[in-house]
């Protein structure tokens, strides 16, 4: 096939449905029955997800945890953007993460959270970039969208499920509720049909 085609059928932003997708844009979530309901089988690289959640510590990292092992294998820098807590290091090193290759970020302000976060995804020498914000302005979200494009990481925005009623240029959004003791997942947005139940899994 011809090289520029080929480039164009790689791009993160062209939809496929279901034809052959590269298996490089997309990262497994480790959960099987979310990969089943997801295009590509998992998180979409090189694209913005939310994850949007009541309050924070529901459960997120727990759903993360999986795909940034998978993305620590290529060595490159995982970005933690104002986390809400501090990352428990023992645990992340027990789930498999290097930590040498993890960078905390903790900002003065929200302004500075995002600017951090598109520098990070500008780098070029990110696999994940994780984002804790409240951000609402579209212009900024659409920032990061491109951002994340035009790296192909991984970049994550975590912010209250309250923001779910707000237009976002994300590629996927994520509702997170804790649910007797396991993670309610429904597919906010996706690309493709989205499915109406709701996915529990044991985060």
């Amino acid at each position: 096939m011809n090289a520029l085609p080929e480039a164009l059928l790689r791009h993160p932003g062209l939809w496929q449905g279901k034809a052959r997708r590269d298996q490089q844009a997309y990262v497994s979530t480790g959960f099987s029955a979310l990969d089943a309901q997801l295009p590509g089988h998992g998180w979409p690289r090189g694209a913005l997800s939310e994850c949007l959640v009541a309050q924070p510590g529901i459960g997120e990292l727990r759903l993360l945890l999986p795909a940034l092992v998978q993305l620590a294998e290529e060595g490159r820098w995982m970005v933690w953007i104002v986390p809400p807590y501090i990352p428990y290091a023992p645990a992340l090193r027990t789930a498999g993460l290097n930590l040498f290759h993890i960078l905390v970020v903790n900002t003065a302000d929200e302004a500075e959270a995002l600017w951090a976060a598109e520098q990070a995804l500008h780098s070029g020498a990110c696999s994940a970039v994780l984002l804790w914000s409240g951000v609402c302005d579209a212009r900024r979200l659409r920032r990061l969208q491109l951002a994340a494009e035009e790296s192909r990481s991984w970049a994550v925005l975590c912010r209250n499920s309250d923001f779910s009623r707000h237009p976002s240029p994300a590629a996927l959004r994520l509702g997170l509720e804790g649910m007797e003791g396991r993670l309610a997942v429904q597919i906010l947005k996706c690309r493709g049909s989205v499915p109406a139940a709701t996915i529990m899994l044991d985060a």
